[in-house]
């Protein structure tokens, strides 16, 4: 086999042009078998197949700069910078990452799980490369979906400004995760459709060539000629007017042109475009027909497509969706709004329902936001679905458009805490830190799947500004859909479990966590009471000035960053009214980022167990105890 006889991009470069197309087969071959067993993303890397194999036959790489946007279609990129042997590990703990990572290799020079960063980087580097009098290329890879975000929009007319020797290979295939919306990606279907282009510039440039050169005038002329017909025969040149050349459009699953457009491309002086075409999925039949399926995929049989799931209960995000369209069949008023992610949301059976009440902006989530704040100051209720990761991207909206107008924004954060293979660029543990200190702000989390139901009416039936309600990735603990799910009082929280040696205060999946170590360290005689704490603003003050009566020791558990979660609320909530007497112990995220692994593992590695509460429960119970019936404050 060719695979066999690459262990880094020179093997590459050694092999004659005619076998490149033999090893894309291999290479496709080994993706759907290693990932049959590993899942990961396989649609997205079986469509840059032959683009990989180009890039790294043209340049240089990593003294080239190849600069992946997200980074999960990258693992051909990975296969020829050496590291096939480890795709046994692919995504799973202390194994192979599923996204760039540059610890991993010196060829992975820039690490990312949000989409549209590529092109700053780029240009970051081309600056650098510059002022350090260096001479290498420096290419962005980015999707046509990734270029609806509005960084990347920002970073291609920063880059067209400066005229910085850089190149932008545009991988076009119509995807994101879901299918791209919006204008460009109208206008970048406008392109593909006229396949003549390439051949009437030639043409005209070889018509050009023969008009003899007698003077500055007839050069202007002919340039002025030449332009107004590359008008004619392409639709707004968008990119040319940015300050890049254009080249293509290139079949993207043809070695051939694509090296030799990439050649050009590396002669050209200042940034130009190179604009690839490629099939998401392409070369097995299950991806090709269903890409947005396949984008991210579990273990699955490979003769038939057939995904290996296991049963068990729906998932939260499935309670979202169906919750969602039974409160949208009563409140005509709400909508709902997700950046590209209608089906990883669990929108796709309200955009059924209602179509015209459902509002896909693409890779953008600021944008979405601010839309939800204007919905809500003209009477709709909006709820902005996205993953906790992705949030982040949108915080100055949530402050400045949606807190300061204290507009009825419903944010229902998905993938909330640790989100196991995707790692540390996907894990939702900050978002109870940014959110719970910005004015007029109303953080819910649900213990469990009827509990989400009833805090999705809560948030439809409170007016009061914004409420947001964060629920994890995970399947919900298999409890039956009560109906007519009744509202919460805005700030209550509930004892699930009677104790009186000390306090666990734990919320979302924690609870039942608490639940099983209080059952342990009953078997020690330790009574530990369990709360429920569903709202992580605005806290139970009224149950937490009954705690500082009763001068029980706190236990704090929550899947969140330690820094600024529930626990440095309940303690900043004592220290502010001079409570000083009351014991409390804080477990949550600690501060570092977590790496890929299933969720048990990484609860295992940052100490989130039954083992570790059991273990702080001992150790605070067994300090002097507090006094007791210390006055309110």
């Amino acid at each position: 086999m060719l695979l066999e006889q690459i262990r880094g991009p020179k093997d590459l470069k050694a092999l004659p042009v005619d076998l490149l197309d033999e090893l894309a087969g291999e290479v496709r071959r080994f993706l759907i078998e290693k990932l049959s067993v590993t899942g990961g993303h396989l649609a997205s890397n079986l469509g840059v197949v032959e683009l990989t194999l180009a890039l790294h036959y043209v340049f240089d790489s990593p003294k080239d700069r190849l600069i992946f946007d997200v980074g999960h279609q990258a693992y051909v990129h990975k296969i020829v910078t050496g590291r096939m042997h480890r795709f046994d590990t692919l995504r799973q703990y202390k194994g192979l990452c599923g996204f760039l990572k540059r610890s991993e290799s010196e060829h992975d020079v820039w690490e990312a799980g949000h989409s549209s960063t590529s092109l700053s980087g780029a240009m970051g580097m081309a600056i650098a490369r510059d002022l350090k009098g260096e001479n290498h290329h420096i290419v962005a890879i980015i999707g046509d979906g990734a270029l609806t975000g509005g960084m990347a929009l920002e970073a291609l007319n920063h880059i067209g400004h400066e005229k910085k020797k850089l190149i932008v290979v545009l991988n076009d295939n119509e995807m994101s995760i879901a299918p791209n919306v919006g204008a460009l990606h109208n206008y970048l279907g406008r392109i593909r459709s006229d396949r003549h282009y390439l051949k009437a510039k030639e043409e005209l440039q070889q018509l050009l060539n023969r008009i003899p050169a007698i003077g500055g005038r007839l050069a202007k002329t002919a340039e002025r000629l030449k332009d107004s017909l590359k008008y004619m025969v392409v639709p707004g040149m968008w990119f040319e007017e940015l300050g890049y050349t254009y080249l293509g459009p290139v079949d993207g699953h043809d070695v051939r042109k694509l090296i030799e457009a990439l050649n050009q491309a590396k002669a050209v002086g200042g940034p130009v475009l190179v604009h690839v075409l490629t099939v998401k999925g392409k070369g097995y039949k299950p991806a090709e027909a269903d890409s947005h399926k396949w984008h991210g995929i579990t273990p699955y049989k490979i003769e038939s497509g057939q995904v290996l799931k296991q049963a068990g209960p729906p998932t939260y995000t499935d309670v979202f969706g169906d919750t969602l369209v039974e409160l949208a069949e009563r409140d005509p008023r709400i909508v709902a709004v997700t950046p590209a992610m209608p089906g990883g949301s669990g929108l796709l059976k309200f955009a059924k329902r209602f179509p015209d009440r459902m509002f896909d902006v693409g890779i953008a989530e600021q944008h979405a936001a601010t839309l939800c704040a204007a919905l809500a100051l003209e009477g709709m209720k909006p709820v902005f679905a996205v993953y906790s990761t992705f949030l982040q991207r949108a915080y100055d909206q949530v402050v400045h458009d949606i807190c300061r107008h204290n507009a009825n924004v419903i944010l229902a954060i998905d993938r909330a805490g640790l989100v196991g293979p995707d790692g540390e660029t996907h894990q939702g543990v900050f978002d109870i830190a940014f959110l719970r200190h910005i004015p007029n702000m109303v953080l819910m989390m649900p213990k469990d799947e009827n509990e989400l139901r009833r805090m999705l009416r809560t948030a439809v039936e409170y007016d009061g500004g914004p409420i947001a309600v964060r629920y994890p990735r995970s399947p919900g603990v298999g409890l039956k859909p009560e109906p007519d799910p009744q509202p919460i009082p805005i700030g209550s929280w509930e004892t699930v479990r009677a104790g009186e040696d000390l306090v666990a205060l734990a919320c979302g999946p924690m609870v039942g966590l608490a639940e099983a170590a209080a059952e342990r360290l009953l078997a020690e005689g330790v009574r530990m009471r369990v709360v429920n704490a569903r709202f992580l603003k605005p806290l139970d003050e009224e149950m937490l000035l009954s705690l500082a009566d009763e001068g029980l020791p706190v236990l704090v558990i929550e899947e969140g960053a330690v820094h600024g979660g529930l626990g440095g609320a309940v303690l900043e909530f004592y220290a502010l009214r001079g409570i000083d007497h009351m014991r409390i112990r804080l477990i949550g995220v600690p501060d570092r980022f977590i790496e890929h692994g299933s969720i048990r593992e990484q609860r295992e590695e940052i100490g989130l167990t039954a083992d570790r509460i059991v273990g702080e429960a001992m150790r605070l119970r067994a300090r002097p105890g507090a006094r007791a019936g210390a006055a309110r404050i």
